[in-house]
């Protein structure tokens, strides 16, 4: 039996190289490829999270995946519609999106599929795609437009009307046809495809789309939307790109040889003349004919092009690429948000970024315009006012109702993480100062909350929480709250503290790759053991798991196996199954509510 990484190994390999995939669905009875998927999943907090089934990945065991093998040896394997469930877009917002939550077993089965496709097709994708890919992301997408889109004149804004609802199953099962040359692994897919979703315990047909909240639905629709990045890398932008340089200006040239004449006459009122009119004209001819650059990057469905041309050929493009996802994905461009943007006088908005050109012909560097034509990535106004709503109420800071039971360390710990996770998405940006304001909404709200807690006032709760701390970038003042532990780190929630100055290197990526010799995880190296480690039997064993640490109980009236549980502070407890019958006997975990 081979091993894990040397299976998804031999994968890429065969990606690389561009052979196709003959026997794909024969590396689905390969158990170490589920104990992968398992160290991946088990940890999420939607293991917990009963589908249709009721089924969650409490008392997952090396039976059950030699279960889903035999399954599958057999094809037997049946997909359970999603049960759908409907979530707030964002924290504070009315908008509804739906979400697809499937049994554990589908989970495992789909994150084994995407390891194997993801292995398989990651080589072969395009370089100016970024959108769930590992070791790439949002900021890598925006790096490569500030870093090499220097000279754009047009930025063209493409969304992709509802892709992900629309995605046509035979045109996925066409592309996938391609290389993976196994009807059996392409009825699976079409099969998880159909599967449908349960709402009001109604069974609804999928027609069309990837699985909602399934694991294997990013990897999908990037194999999907690459036959974009292909027409775009091997079409577009050879017919809209051509020569090396753009051509002198006369003018520019003229009125530089007549500083020349200027010069040797010592007439130095006509060359300071000569020279400021000089720095206000371009040095290239702009409408060059024989110069032309198109550039293209790629998030998930949103996509974005950079031209240096006229705007007519800007159109043409435009209309090019709407034709080719309709004739050839069976999708559409939205005609709202499809926009062309002069780059100069205007903004256009990319992974909530805006982006501009920049043209200041006073900025000169090593007697150069340094800054003419450079990439500038702001922080739109409109979401700076959007981020303080959430934390206010009647245009004011407002506290939180929600967390006034919750300890002193944990309300600062969450303004902190969502302070922090707003300001390191906006470091790439210029204009990143423009958070102070947004700084100073959440700081008030957050001492409202604690003082409306504690029945004090916010400049108590200031001077009590206030703290200094040493940074990568010096001392900075901060609010911090700790819970001191005896033996053990002290628990501290902590707001602030990070300076609002441009981070051009900055990096936040989707996921990690796996590399090939991953280590195992420590769950499936206990649950490889075969040890019960509650009566310490040596035995088919299963793994009981809990959401939270929390569900166990207080101290006093907790049973033996959730003391031990704490002990160890882990969420999971290999058993055997008759301790795993006592355990939900004697005290069920309680269930995860939506």
């Amino acid at each position: 039996m081979q091993s894990a990484e040397t299976v998804l190994g031999v994968l890429r390999e065969r990606g690389m190289r561009g052979l196709p995939c003959n026997e794909l669905y024969r590396q689905l009875f390969n158990p170490q490829l589920y104990l992968l998927a398992y160290g991946r999943l088990y940890s999420n907090k939607g293991a917990m999270t009963p589908g249709v089934t009721g089924e969650t990945v409490d008392g997952m065991s090396l039976g059950k995946i030699e279960h889903v093998i035999d399954a599958l040896r057999h094809e037997r394997y049946r997909w359970s519609p999603a049960r759908r469930v409907y979530i707030p877009k964002g924290r504070g917002s009315t908008k509804l999106r739906p979400l697809g939550l499937p049994p554990w077993s589908d989970k495992l089965v789909g994150e084994v599929i995407r390891l194997l496709l993801e292995a398989y097709y990651e080589p072969t994708f395009s370089e100016f795609s970024h959108g769930f890919r590992p070791r790439r992301g949002c900021h890598t997408a925006l790096r490569d437009v500030a870093n090499t889109w220097t000279g754009t004149v047009w930025l063209i804004e493409g969304d992709i009307s509802q892709c992900f609802d629309r995605l046509d199953h035979e045109v996925m099962l066409r592309i996938l046809d391609e290389k993976i040359r196994d009807n059996r692994f392409l009825r699976l897919v079409r099969n998880m495809l159909k599967a449908g979703y349960m709402e009001d315990w109604i069974w609804n047909a999928t027609h069309s789309g990837s699985p909602q909240g399934g694991v294997v639905s990013p990897i999908l629709s990037n194999i999907y939307l690459h036959k974009m990045d292909e027409y775009v890398e091997k079409v577009l932008i050879p017919e809209y790109t051509r020569g090396r340089a753009r051509k002198q200006s006369r003018e520019f040239h003229k009125v530089w040889y007549a500083i020349q004449c200027a010069r040797k006459r010592d007439d130095r009122t006509t060359v300071r003349r000569l020279r400021k009119q000089l720095h206000s004209m371009p040095s290239g001819d702009p409408r060059d004919p024989g110069y032309r650059r198109l550039r293209y990057v790629r998030y998930a469905d949103d996509t974005l092009l950079g031209f240096a041309g006229p705007k007519a050929e800007a159109e043409e493009i435009k209309q090019r690429l709407a034709q080719f996802l309709r004739e050839e994905l069976e999708l559409d461009m939205s005609p709202e948000k499809t926009l062309i943007t002069h780059a100069r006088t205007r903004a256009a908005r990319f992974l909530g970024y805006d982006i501009t050109v920049l043209h200041n012909d006073r900025k000169v560097s090593g007697r150069r315009r340094s800054v003419n034509g450079t990439i500038r990535l702001r922080v739109p106004r409109s979401v700076v006012v959007a981020k303080q709503a959430q934390y206010k109420e009647r245009g004011k800071p407002a506290r939180r109702p929600e967390l006034l039971n919750q300890d002193d360390h944990i309300i600062l710990s969450t303004y902190g993480s969502e302070y922090r996770g707003i300001v390191q998405y906006y470091l790439l940006a210029g204009d990143v100062f423009r958070l102070a304001r947004l700084q100073w909404v959440m700081e008030t709200s957050m001492l409202m909350t604690l003082a409306n807690k504690h029945r004090s006032s916010v400049s108590k709760m200031a001077r009590k929480y206030a703290a200094t701390i040493e940074t990568p970038h010096g001392m900075r003042k901060c609010f911090e709250a700790r819970v001191e532990r005896i033996g053990r780190k002290p628990l501290v929630g902590r707001f602030g503290g990070i300076p609002l100055r441009q981070n051009k290197k900055t990096v936040i990526t989707d996921r990690r790759l796996a590399p090939v010799n991953t280590k195992r995880k420590e769950l499936v190296t206990r649950l490889l053991a075969g040890r019960c480690e509650s009566c310490g039997r040596v035995d088919e064993v299963e793994v009981h798991h809990v959401a939270k640490l929390a569900d166990l109980g207080r101290t006093d009236n907790r049973p033996p196996w959730a003391d031990l549980m704490a002990a160890r502070k882990r969420k999971t407890l290999v058993v055997c199954g008759s301790c795993h019958a006592d355990i939900h006997g004697t005290r069920p975990v309680p269930a995860h509510t939506e």
